[in-house]
């Protein structure tokens, strides 16, 4: 006798008995985070879901480490403060978007799905420990609200198990406890050396760029990543289906415009209106002839080549291939491999007072024991997007040994003026309090 093909009820009854049993048995709070806001995705079908414990985005779907400058983790987190404001933040349910200012409206619009779900976590006295922010494209129905509903308990129950947030007191005497606060605020008055991490690439000094010539389809890459390249040797090839053909016929109208003019002077001697009109077409054999040289210029401008030598460096030619380019737009970079610095781009958030000869030194991925120092020559005073989308400074720093190969990373420490060490235990604290009084 064959067995029943389980309905549909019986599929998500067994999906959500799965989710119960995972969470319960998770070892840490950060695999329970993960499972939290990705393998329910399946069940419910959002785009993203955000996990906030005391206000702050612990976990993201589909996103390892959670950066907390990055435009949606702000938004999250200001939503969540949004609702603390409301009725609505002990209650699960659909988030409506006038409980929201406009300014979360309008991030809202632009960074999250348009149907957002607020489940709470609670402790055991009922308060608000944390929720998930899940949005999707669809409205909720009531069942799914319901099923959340009871996973959001669950959920809680298996923080709680994880993070009992147990009470813990000090029994030693009164003189022993001032004995060590005074020796605590002696040695935050002890002067230290501040210093801050960021990631660095070694990067090329005073290379050549090399830029698309002309509007068109890359067709070849004739050199490597890192390759060695003599000056004058090509280095790309773009598609000149078009332009020869162009070429070829701008040099049959030239041919043809000279024919004319040819033909009207021997004319000229016996027709008067001939002789009239030598000039007109001695100027458009001129105009002709100057298209065909622009075809030609355009012609062989199809092959770039090297101005210099040195080594070619970019990432990869296949991103390249086939892929329509402006004039100007970037391809390479010719660099010689003996004259490198240290690119660093330092978080707005870990920024300190820098100056000009400051101490730097570079640990890198590939050789993480060895240190390489360098000496900080240029700070920029403006901040902008690195290519993770994250808001930091770019620093230049010059290598004091032989530096190492150009594109390798890794992770620059470097060191700013002495402060007590209170200031450098306590600076991103501070600046978050002085940001949120706005003192």
């Amino acid at each position: 006798m064959n067995a029943s093909v389980p309905g549909a009820l019986e599929q998500l009854l067994a999906h959500y008995l799965k989710l119960e049993r995972q969470a319960r048995s998770a070892p840490s709070v950060e695999e329970l985070a993960f499972s939290m806001v990705n393998d329910s995705q399946a069940l419910f079908g959002y785009r993203h879901g955000a996990l906030l414990i005391a206000g702050k985005v612990r976990a993201l779907t589909g996103v390892s480490s959670v950066e907390p400058n990055a435009p949606f983790v702000v938004f999250i987190e200001r939503a969540a403060r949004g609702l603390a404001a409301s009725d609505r933040f002990a209650l699960p349910g659909v988030v409506p978007p006038e409980s929201l200012d406009q300014a979360c409206r309008d991030d809202w619009q632009a960074l999250s799905a348009p149907h957002a779900f607020w489940l709470p976590l609670k402790d055991r006295q009922g308060v608000v420990f944390g929720g998930l922010w899940l949005a999707r494209d669809m409205p909720w129905n009531d069942a799914e609200q319901a099923l959340l509903a009871q996973l959001g308990d669950c959920y809680s129950h298996a923080w709680r198990a994880l993070q009992p947030g147990k009470p813990w007191r000090l029994r030693w005497p009164a003189r022993t406890r001032w004995a060590l606060a005074a020796a605590l605020l002696l040695v935050l008055l002890v002067p230290v050396r501040q210093s801050v991490l960021a990631p660095a690439e070694v990067a090329p000094r005073n290379g050549q760029v090399v830029a698309a010539p002309l509007d068109g389809v890359v067709a070849e890459f004739t050199v490597k990543p890192n390759q060695a390249v003599k000056a004058g040797e090509v280095l790309v090839r773009f598609d000149a289906t078009t332009l020869r053909a162009q070429a070829d016929v701008a040099e049959r109208t030239l041919g043809v415009a000279e024919a004319e003019l040819k033909a009207n002077t021997q004319r000229a001697f016996s027709d008067a209106d001939s002789s009239a009109r030598l000039d007109l077409l001695a100027a458009r054999v001129e105009q002709k002839r100057a298209e065909r040289d622009y075809a030609r210029n355009l012609l062989a401008r199809t092959e770039v080549r090297a101005e210099r030598d040195g080594i070619a460096v970019f990432a990869d030619a296949q991103r390249y291939i086939g892929k329509p380019m402006r004039t100007g737009e970037r391809l390479m970079e010719i660099a010689d491999p003996a004259q490198a610095e240290l690119r660093i781009e330092l978080p707005v958030a870990d920024a300190i007072g820098l100056e000009k000869g400051a101490e730097v030194a570079l640990f890198l991925d590939s050789d993480p024991l060895n240190r390489h120092n360098a000496v900080l020559e240029r700070v920029a005073y403006q901040a902008q997007n690195t290519p993770a989308g994250q808001l930091a400074y770019r620093l230049d720093a010059s290598f004091e040994d032989a530096p190492p190969r150009i594109g390798l990373r890794g992770t620059a420490k470097v060191f700013g003026d002495r402060a007590p060490l209170a200031l450098y235990l306590l600076r991103r604290p501070l600046a978050a309090l002085r940001q949120a009084v706005g003192l």
